[in-house]
């Protein structure tokens, strides 16, 4: 196994100090092996498990980067020791009583950025967490997901690249196990960057599984066991994938989210079933790589938390670039063939269908995961449907001590609402009046292209009998667009005209990402359609389309026909 420097900040390096082992030491977890002196001060770093130190790539007084490899480890097993009369053995660790000022269980965007806002606050913080730092977003969520968008839209650009003026050559490689590799590698300086955040904020991090035991104390078990009582705790304990009742989903062939992020062979075809953000996203990913993609969707859109017109035309999009689309579609089993490839069984309004591929993606969605934790003990109480924590407004549940944020609510599934919920949380606890408010909460779809969504929709301004206007304006008519070979899409603005302020947008094309953070500030402050077009736009740039809009919802756009 390998021992890396931790994530130090702003990309800046380390020197090392002493080597206090040499190759062929045995070694044992929490042994020092070197010290690293950064401009934060000297870093340890420590073994993490028994073995024998097989190499030591560095020399004293080299400069050391985030996540460099520094020692080789062969891990070796331990023969327990028999107890000596004074030391009498125990079939598991002693229990050890800790007390904390705030006690957070999952370490993922909701809770790591309330346990930073909350130290820095002044208050003493300890943090539960199974697994890894970063929670579903930074280990097998949206960072990873990301990460091989990017690779496959490299690849998009290669094929296209004669377009540009530059010939790539008669032949392109995909390399999978380097895409995975790489997204792994941009997972784990983020993870490593989330510990170091812990060790600078002193927030004690525990690893284990939480436990309730009553309204203020958490039992914690994992290579140690606490009892931890806390003045305030805050569940953050996120969401798992959902649970398919599909005969066969069971069969080797068959992934979900986090086993694609994993997939180190590309198949030549994939059956997706499920044509929501998880699944689109993967769509796309897929398609670009140069996979045969299938999408089956039992709604009679794809993306059904989007606009109709949105919907229709990233449907447009996905025809385009060679993804299948069967929507109205319901899947009845997965067989597997005699080839050893996977029949996927669906029914819409003309009867039974087979679709034949390598490889199927059940991309259903996820729910609140509550497993183990055991709320009944401290008293919490669900919400109405039963599906997540009841929380007010500034996320207190039924307890005035107890929180709960994040995908566990199942208010809304976004890492960055988690975060802005974490904060919301702490503020509650030590007095403060702010409250969450979902009005302005964007949405981004990694898609290609991209889409991005805030505030209202057009069919909610309809279902609540609004006075409304709406403009639209197309990325054919923006000059940087048309540099990247991107014209596709729309950018959609909605008015109250009652106050005249903007209250919803929606863009499908490039940088939505991006141009999303303008509208949200736009709504959020309850802007103007005159406050936007009074408004300087840098030339070229995308975020030109924004203003065109708000252009639209008055006199009309001025470079579009």
């Amino acid at each position: 196994m390998q021992i890396k420097m931790s994530m130090i900040p702003g990309g800046k390096k380390g020197k090392a100090g002493r080597i206090e082992v040499k190759v062929g030491d045995k070694v044992s977890a929490g042994d020092s092996l070197v010290q690293i002196e950064t401009g934060k001060g000297n870093r340890t770093i420590e073994a993490t498990e028994v073995g024998v130190i097989s190499k030591i790539l560095f020399e004293e007084g080299d400069e050391i980067s985030s996540n460099q490899v520094l020692f080789e480890l062969n891990a070796i097993q331990v023969d327990i020791p028999v107890q000596s009369k004074q030391q009498p053995s125990t079939d598991a660790p002693q229990t050890r009583d800790m007390n904390t000022d705030l006690l957070i269980i999952g370490a993922g965007p909701g809770g790591y950025v309330a346990a930073i806002y909350a130290a820095k606050k002044g208050l003493q913080v300890t943090i539960i967490e199974k697994e890894e730092l970063g929670g579903t977003c930074l280990n097998v969520g949206c960072i990873p997901t990301k990460a091989l968008v990017k690779s496959s839209e490299i690849c998009h650009s290669v094929k296209n690249s004669s377009l540009f003026g530059i010939k790539a050559g008669n032949e392109l490689q995909v390399d999978m196990k380097q895409i995975i590799r790489r997204k792994d590698e941009v997972k784990e300086k983020l993870v490593s960057g989330v510990g170091f955040l812990m060790e600078k904020n002193k927030v004690q991090v525990v690893h284990g599984h939480a436990s309730f035991l009553s309204a203020k104390t958490v039992n914690v078990t994992g290579k140690n066991n606490y009892h931890i009582s806390a003045k305030n705790i805050i569940v953050a304990t996120g969401s798992k994938i959902s649970k398919v009742n599909i005969p066969g989903i069971e069969l080797p062939f068959v992934m979900n989210s986090t086993e694609a992020l994993s997939c180190e062979e590309l198949p030549k075809s994939i059956t997706i079933i499920g044509g929501g953000v998880i699944g689109m996203e993967f769509a796309f990913i897929y398609r670009n790589l140069g996979v045969e993609v299938h999408v089956v969707e039992f709604m009679d859109r794809l993306l059904t938390m989007l606009d109709s017109d949105i919907s229709e035309e990233i449907k447009h999009m996905a025809q385009q670039a060679g993804i299948h689309i069967h929507t109205n579609s319901k899947v009845s089993k997965i067989q597997r063939a005699d080839d050893d490839e996977a029949i996927v069984t669906y029914e819409d309004s003309k009867g039974e269908h087979l679709l034949v591929s390598e490889k199927v993606l059940v991309a259903i969605g996820r729910e609140p995961n509550l497993d183990g934790l055991d709320i009944e003990k401290a008293g919490i109480q669900l919400n109405d449907k039963g599906k997540g924590i009841a929380v007010d407004k500034q996320m207190r549940t039924n307890l005035k001590h107890v929180y709960a944020i994040g995908d566990v609510t199942n208010i809304i599934q976004l890492a960055h609402v988690a975060s802005h919920q974490g904060i919301t949380a702490v503020d509650a606890l030590l007095g403060e009046t702010n409250s969450m408010h979902y009005s302005a909460v964007p949405n981004v779809i990694f898609t290609s292209p991209e889409i991005a969504s805030v505030g209202l929709s057009e069919d909610e301004c309809k279902q609540r009998g609004m006075d409304y206007s709406v403009s639209k304006v197309s990325f054919e008519s923006n000059g940087k667009a048309l540099t990247m070979n991107e014209p596709e899409g729309f950018i959609k603005l909605i008015k109250d005209n009652n106050s005249g302020k903007i209250v919803g947008g929606s863009i499908i094309g490039p940088d939505a990402s991006s141009l999303i953070s303008s509208l949200t500030l736009a709504i959020a402050n309850e802007l103007t359609e005159q406050q936007i077009t009074q408004t300087i736009f840098a030339h070229p740039t995308t975020g030109e389309v924004i203003h065109e809009a708000a252009f639209g919802l008055g006199i009309g756009a001025l470079h579009q026909a």
